[in-house]
């Protein structure tokens, strides 16, 4: 008997069982965290500091703390949306409000920086408290029109009503002291750790992001995520098997109000000010397509389609008369992208990386394009 082909066949076989580690790995809660942390520690300087490709990036640091709150943001409408299904034209009533408590707290009670942004977090969670309980009565594009028109109601109440406590345009200002009385978020470190995060303000901005991941993973691999899922992909089927779905969805909606509601927090510190503009419904329809824009239902999707938002916003906005026309750009690509790949930027990425990993595939999948025009054309020719 011949042992030629024999090496070949236990190559292949190591090679998937190799394969079929990696995909075991990279879908535990350990891996995504770790993953989450060094993406935290290497996002600013990748994109800001490092050699080459920061020169191709054009980045700085300022931008990447504001991409990691805004992703937080993403993630968390990305909870309702992309997990239970619930499109939601109005978060920014999360955003704005927590923004609103977190400025008003620190003014008038307190100005610690963890405390604010728990206030902030919890004040967002009591407006989804009072909105769930209107919304979830609607479905479909009721749900999102609605939505969208409290949180427009929200948003005139504070610029014109309540314009002496929030200072309409002008907004207010965000004192902060050290957290805890100890660590100043404007401290700047040296060496190593000066490259990699620069200062204790990216740091307290990357905790919250790590933690936001590994609490968003953790629902998703939980036997309430399933429900969430159960319910998005047929909420009939998921009432007739005895689930009480208005309390699943209740609480996906609190749970997205209040990941939205620390996003709006955060963004109080990092500027130190909370204006109006937060709360008006562009940045409900911003937070939609960087959702849609990375892929729905997934943790990496909202974080590029953030990175990319806002690469488009502070980069490309700044090059000489291209910058004029960086949202029509970031329109075309968001349509091309889309119409290409409905499961987004990340989708794209995942099928790609799919088709790489079978070659031979790949092969005859470039093969068949290639042919299949011209023996199209010749047996229609042959026709004729």
């Amino acid at each position: 008997m011949s042992t030629d082909n024999v090496q070949p066949d236990i190559e292949d076989e190591s090679s998937l069982l190799s394969v079929d580690r990696w995909d075991r790995i990279k879908h535990t809660e350990r891996f995504i965290f770790l993953v989450s942390v060094a993406f935290v520690l290497t996002f600013s300087y990748l994109f800001s500091r490092a050699p080459v490709i920061s020169d191709v990036t054009q980045g700085y640091h300022g931008l990447t703390i504001t991409i990691l709150i805004w992703s937080i943001f993403a993630l968390g409408f990305n909870l309702l949306l992309g997990q239970t299904g619930l499109l939601s034209f109005g978060h920014a009533m999360f955003f704005g409000t927590a923004s609103y408590a977190t400025a008003l707290f620190s003014i008038h009670v307190f100005n610690e920086p963890l405390t604010i942004v728990v206030v902030g977090m919890l004040s967002a969670v009591a407006i989804g408290v009072v909105a769930a309980l209107i919304l979830l009565r609607l479905h479909t594009v009721y749900f999102a029109i609605v939505a969208l028109a409290i949180g427009q109601f929200l948003y005139f109440l504070a610029n014109n009503p309540l314009e002496g406590i929030t200072q309409g345009i002008n907004g207010l200002e965000v004192s902060r002291t050290p957290v805890l009385g100890v660590v100043d978020l404007d401290h700047e470190y040296g060496g190593i750790l000066g490259e990699l995060v620069v200062n204790n303000l990216y740091l307290f901005v990357g905790v919250f992001f790590v933690g936001v991941v590994v609490f968003i993973t953790r629902i998703r691999k939980s036997p309430y995520g399933l429900i969430f899922k159960a319910i998005r992909e047929n909420e009939t089927r998921a009432s007739f098997v005895g689930l009480d779905v208005w309390r699943y969805k209740f609480a996906a909606f609190l749970l997205s109000a209040g990941v939205s509601g620390l996003a709006g927090a955060l963004l109080a510190v990092n500027t130190q000010f909370a204006g109006v503009e937060r709360l008006y419904w562009s940045i409900s329809g911003d937070v939609v397509v960087m959702a849609v824009l990375g892929g729905l239902g997934t943790l990496a999707g909202p974080v590029i389609g953030t990175f990319v938002w806002f690469y488009f916003k502070g980069i490309v906005n700044g090059y000489p008369m291209l910058g004029n026309y960086w949202l029509l750009m970031l329109a075309v690509s968001f349509t091309a992208v889309v119409w290409a790949y409905p499961d987004g930027l990340w989708g794209m990425i995942t099928s790609l990386t799919a088709e790489l990993r079978e070659p031979k595939a790949l092969a005859a999948k470039v093969k068949r394009r290639v042919t299949g025009g011209s023996s199209t054309e010749g047996s229609a020719g042959g026709e004729r």
